[in-house]
């Protein structure tokens, strides 16, 4: 029970999928742009990384939690951009003798048809797939220079055994998030934080980098002060119109999760300096991500949907789950005005740790 079956983004090219519905996600990528430009000028050491003499050089770079694109491609080609800039730049470098691997990595039910039939065609680098958990080791010893993730680290790697169990006290019980499974999925979320960095300080070359762009909860605010926390709300009187209409059984209810954790930035700076194998050479706020055009209702209910189908069919079956859809529509209609006014109050942040040598 403690270990649910990974689900994944929307895939294929369906008018929810997570390629068409995910523009927000795209915007973060944008953002971060600039400073990953940024690291790679200043704290990218090419002498320390055995690149100060001109040579063919293979840049390796794992994105994690890659979906099923485009976002993934921008990622991979601002690092990719950043790194020419930086050869560009250094002295006794052939630019042109550089060659880049990139490896995309999901679960193993992730929608890799997909990812790979859109690689953009002009793409600078030798793609691969890497299937299975991000919280575990993926790849050899030393063997990437840089790893990035975005909007992918908050997600459980299970749910807690304690919030799992039908008859244990600490339950969402006909809620998606409660105050009582809250310290739960913290503690969850900081083990798989340590796992995380473990394996990733295995798997990156000493004074290689990781860009991390994440979802946050700004410190002291609650849970349900945040647009995730209207969103819980909406949702889970959602699920309880359907127990009361007899669409869902009570049961079925209770024991559904949303396997999340939204950290403070104090709560991830202890992680990081607690893990101890990683310096933070820096960690700041996200410029405001401007949408494209106003979030309509259409917009939020697909995009809820992309993130969240396989997670809601997992647990509640094919059949149900379009009843649930269908039923969020007119519960997120009802409380638009309120979804609206903390849809542009997101917090989200850029980190950048670079493997202690």
């Amino acid at each position: 029970m403690a270990s649910p079956k990974a689900f994944t983004m929307a895939g294929g090219d369906a008018a929810y999928s997570y390629a068409k519905n995910s523009s927000y996600q795209r915007s973060v990528v944008d953002a971060g742009k600039e400073l990953i430009k940024e690291a790679i000028s200043e704290k990218f050491d090419l002498k320390s990384l055995g690149f100060d003499t001109p040579s063919t050089v293979v840049i390796k770079i794992a994105d994690l939690g890659c979906s099923v694109g485009p976002n993934t491609f921008f990622a991979m080609e601002n690092i990719i951009e950043a790194v020419e800039m930086k050869f560009l730049k250094a002295k006794n470098q052939n630019p042109s003798a550089l060659e880049f691997q990139v490896f995309f990595n999901d679960h193993y039910e992730n929608d890799f048809n997909t990812l790979f039939k859109t690689l953009p065609p002009s793409r600078k680098y030798f793609a691969a797939g890497v299937p299975g958990s991000f919280h575990g080791r993926l790849f050899p010893q030393s063997s990437l220079h840089f790893a990035h993730i975005s909007y992918a680290l908050h997600w459980l790697s299970k749910v807690p055994k304690e919030v799992a169990d039908r008859n244990s006290s600490v339950r969402n019980k006909s809620s998606v998030y409660n105050s009582s499974v809250a310290e739960a999925y913290s503690t969850q979320f900081k083990n798989d934080m340590e796992c995380f960095l473990n394996a990733r300080a295995e798997e990156l070359v000493p004074g290689g980098l990781m860009f991390i762009s994440a979802a946050v909860r700004p410190d002291g605010f609650p849970v349900s002060n945040t647009s995730v926390g209207v969103f819980y709300e909406v949702f889970g009187s959602c699920l309880n119109d359907l127990v009361k209409m007899g669409v869902l059984g009570e049961e079925k209810v209770n024991s559904f999760n949303w396997p999340a954790h939204q950290a403070t930035p104090k709560e991830l700076e202890a992680i990081f300096k607690r893990n101890g194998k990683f310096s933070i050479e820096k960690m700041e706020k996200l410029a405001d991500q401007s949408m494209e055009k106003p979030l309509s209702l259409e917009d939020y209910v697909l995009a809820v949907r992309a993130v969240s189908d396989g997670l809601i069919r997992n647990h509640f079956g094919d059949e149900s789950a379009e009843q649930i859809f269908n039923h969020f529509t007119t519960k997120a209609e009802e409380n638009f005005s309120k979804i609206l006014g903390l849809a542009h109050k997101n917090l989200n942040v850029f980190i950048l740790l670079k493997r202690i040598e």
